[in-house]
């Protein structure tokens, strides 16, 4: 099961997050359930018959599947080549106004919800082929969905809104805690929905064309800018200006990177020399080196910044693609910036996730991959949750 942002990837390994925040605490493995209680709750305002899909990662089998409404696992058939179609692992969702509950198993995965449609899932040899409704050709292409990701394991829940792929659906997650309270993220401000799309349209440079809508010219979803990249949606050279002027800057000043918030010791200062950016340690060893980033490498948190799953390379590029992302290389060289007050300023910056941000309750999104950085990002979490939610809220 491909995870696009990289902290449930981290989670499902390890209950340790690489951008600095502070590593959970396990608790004893009784205290979290083999299955909690996931309550979604339809408050769309849309007449449209709802589909609901649990599909992941067993974190006690490695193997991938689904879960039926009891939270019952099971795994997928072996897939072929061509891909063959996937079981139905559907669920009727809540109509307009109402809920239904259904079980979350020990899963590192994500809950899918379609309006009017079953969405298709097929199986290759590799396993499941998640929707990429960027190709023109992918069945979903013109179904309205979207899905959250989450983590359930021995540790505790972590549950998200996410926009790393594309801002489609909206919607909320949240978690009751063990103490009684009740944490939740993601919902949009009133009318955040229109003010969007309708901000993403008055972006110059293209923004526009990452609004997909459906035959009937109803809005479906706007891509995240990697995709628009890569369809030609959006100019390859988008990032370069800020590009060169951030390599500019760092061939005569250096960048410190601090990427551990709890470890404020440990640091690794970047120069740029040619075509690279070498990053030294405390003791001047030079331990790790990224060649100058692309439009894609930056919207994808990727490629030439690709981030493993380490104590340095990793974190070094989680920082620079959240510098890069929300364009405060230039202001501060002390990174990771931890003032929002500061992101998105300059005219090159990643304008799909400003505006998300913007239309934010709490200000909070995944609006790229790495946006966990400085803990911008839309999560919930608690080591003993007694029941999650995901709530469908008003187009509007």
């Amino acid at each position: 099961m491909r995870i696009k942002h990289k902290l449930l990837a981290v989670l499902a390994a390890a209950s340790t997050i690489a951008a600095g925040l502070v590593a959970s605490v396990a608790i004893p493995a009784e205290a979290v359930p083999a299955t909690i209680p996931l309550k979604i709750t339809n408050s769309s305002g849309r007449g449209d018959a709802v589909y609901i899909y649990n599909l992941g990662t067993n974190l006690q089998t490695g193997q991938q599947g689904w879960a039926d409404a009891a939270g019952n696992f099971h795994a997928w058939p072996a897939g072929g080549n061509p891909p063959t179609p996937a079981p139905d692992a559907s669920i009727a969702g809540p109509g307009n106004g109402g809920s239904i509950t259904i079980r979350m198993p020990k899963f590192s995965g994500r809950v899918y919800f379609s309006y009017g449609q079953k969405l298709v899932f097929k199986l290759t040899t590799g396993g499941l082929v998640q929707p990429a409704v960027q190709n023109p050709s992918d069945p979903n292409r013109n179904i309205l969905f979207s899905w959250t990701e989450y983590t359930l394991n021995d540790s505790g829940l972590w549950i998200n809104s996410t926009q790393v792929d594309m801002f489609s659906v909206p919607y909320a997650v949240g978690v009751q805690q063990g103490s009684g309270g009740t944490l939740t993220t993601g919902h949009l401000k009133p009318g955040g929905y229109n003010n969007f799309f309708n901000a993403l349209r008055g972006q110059p440079g293209g923004w526009a064309n990452l609004i997909q809508t459906a035959p009937n010219g109803t809005i479906l979803r706007a891509l995240a800018p990697l995709y628009g990249v890569e369809t030609g949606a959006l100019p390859g050279n988008i990032m370069d200006d800020y590009i060169n002027r951030v390599w500019s800057k760092y061939s005569s000043q250096t960048l410190t990177v601090t990427p551990f918030t709890n470890q404020p010791n440990t640091k690794y200062f970047g120069r740029v020399s040619g075509n690279v950016m070498n990053f030294t340690n405390t003791a001047g060893a030079v331990v790790t080196s990224f060649q100058k980033p692309n439009a894609t490498s930056i919207f994808g948190c990727a490629g030439l910044l690709d981030a493993p799953n380490d104590l340095v390379r990793g974190p070094i590029s989680r920082t620079l693609c959240a510098g890069y992302n929300r364009s405060t290389l230039l202001t501060n060289p002390n990174q990771p910036d931890p003032n929002n007050s500061g992101f998105y300023l300059d005219n090159v910056t990643n304008h799909y996730s400003r505006k998300i941000h913007a239309q934010m309750v709490d200000g909070k999104a995944y609006g790229f991959a790495f946006d966990d950085v400085g803990a911008h990002e839309a999560l919930v979490h608690d080591g003993n949750p007694q029941q999650a939610y995901i709530t469908l809220d008003p187009f509007n």
